[in-house]
């Protein structure tokens, strides 16, 4: 044989063994369930988190996790991986925080560090989720969230490591055990299904929507909560950060000390469809920074301390049907006062109801433009649509107004 020709042949034959290996794994892996329960027959048997994600960690493309009824202890968030199913016994499976406890650094935490010193590492255990912050960088992304690998006599190892410079001697440098619970993060094609989350805020400390929540789902795409309960979290219930085309569907949010729903940091294609936001310590439905192109519809949205929906940076282009609205704190839809350039500008409210709210049925802030109002029931004794001096275009049609 031509010498020549060895290598061509070589390179054939690679090539048709990979393409073939690629179309054999490709076609004959079956989808499977992995099922996790607290007694009896199933893959893992357990109730706290490290059970859950051991059954999480087993999940390949196209799997199912079933999590049998119970109440389970979240020491840590349960991540979820790309495509894949989680579904629970609705109103009977119930992933609950477990309590709070918190130290202070003895040495500033700094960026990229992996190693702490604390003052009460007795406090923390291997696979425990973790908040650092002081007293300036404690809130939004300036908080670092991780998990303890190891615990050394004082020193607490983490993984990943401090996003953030900490502060210890003129800003108090401190670490708790806060996190999200039910997360998908760098993410898509997921569904969580018939789940409860308690985040049990009365033994924990707050942390705010852009790095918890009890539902949480971060750089996400293609993601549907359905019929799923978030609840008693101190901080918000669902939130959706830097996502594409997250569905919140026939789900609950009360109880949380912040929002109900909070899709922000430039989530789009949002929609939030037969829900129920209520008795939340602040807003119902808080879109938060460049939230455009959401659909939130068939949603009841009452009883919250301060606004029904607050709408504000750059969020832009949303539509809103159907809802009903009512006994809101201050306001059943608050815009906030923006830049001309930043402002919340053409939102469409169609077809709701705005009952009975504490100050305004709307309150279009200073330099919000192109509203559209249009076949709503507004019904609230102190000011139906309050336009702020310098507001933009307010389109009104067809609406039924009282008082």
């Amino acid at each position: 044989m031509n010498r020549c020709l060895l290598p061509i042949l070589a390179l054939c034959v690679l090539v048709n063994v990979s393409c073939t290996s690629r179309s054999i794994a490709s076609s004959t892996i079956p989808n499977r369930t992995i099922t996790v329960a607290q007694s009896g027959s199933a893959d893992v048997i357990g109730s706290d988190s490290a059970s859950l994600q051991k059954a999480a960690d087993m999940l390949r493309p196209g799997d199912t996790l079933i999590i049998g009824p119970g109440t389970y202890q979240m020491d840590a968030s349960l991540l979820i991986p790309s495509h894949a199913t989680v579904r629970g016994t609705a109103g009977k499976t119930i992933l609950l925080k477990s309590r709070g406890v918190e130290s202070a650094l003895t040495e500033d935490g700094d960026f990229g560090e992996s190693y702490l010193t604390v003052a009460n590492p007795e406090k923390f255990k291997p696979g425990m989720g973790i908040e650092i912050s002081d007293d300036t960088l404690k809130e939004g992304w300036d908080v670092s969230i991780s998990k303890v690998v190891a615990v050394h006599g004082k020193i607490l190892q983490i993984s990943p490591p401090a996003v953030r410079d900490y502060d210890l001697d003129q800003k108090h440098a401190r670490i708790r055990n806060s996190y999200p619970i039910l997360c998908a993060m760098n993410a898509e094609n997921v569904t969580f299904e018939d789940l409860t989350v308690d985040g049990n805020k009365s033994e924990n400390a707050y942390l705010d929507g852009c790095r918890g929540g009890a539902i949480y789902l971060y750089n996400v795409r293609n993601i549907t909560v359905k019929n799923c309960v978030a609840r008693n979290y101190n901080g918000d219930g669902i939130s959706l950060q830097s996502s594409d085309h997250v569905h919140v569907l026939n789900s609950e949010s009360y109880g949380q000390t912040g929002y109900g729903v909070h899709p922000g940091t430039g989530s789009a294609n949002t929609i939030v469809e037969h829900c129920h936001m209520h008795n939340n310590g602040d807003i119902g439905l808080y879109l938060c920074w460049r939230v455009r192109h959401g659909q939130f519809r068939d949603n009841v949205i009452e009883d919250n301390g301060h606004y029904g929906i607050s709408i504000g940076h750059k969020d832009t282009d949303n539509d809103f049907a159907n809802n009903t609205i009512a006994r809101n704190g201050v306001s059943g839809v608050y815009f906030r006062e923006e830049t001309a350039e930043n402002s919340g500008n053409r939102n469409t409210f169609r077809d709701n109801k705005i009952l009975d709210n504490g100050a305004s049925g709307f309150y279009i802030a200073k330099r919000v433009a192109d509203t559209v109002i249009t076949g709503n029931e507004i019904r609230d004794k102190h000011h139906p649509v309050f336009k702020a001096e310098g507001a933009g275009a307010v389109r009104q049609e067809n609406n039924t107004i009282e008082n």
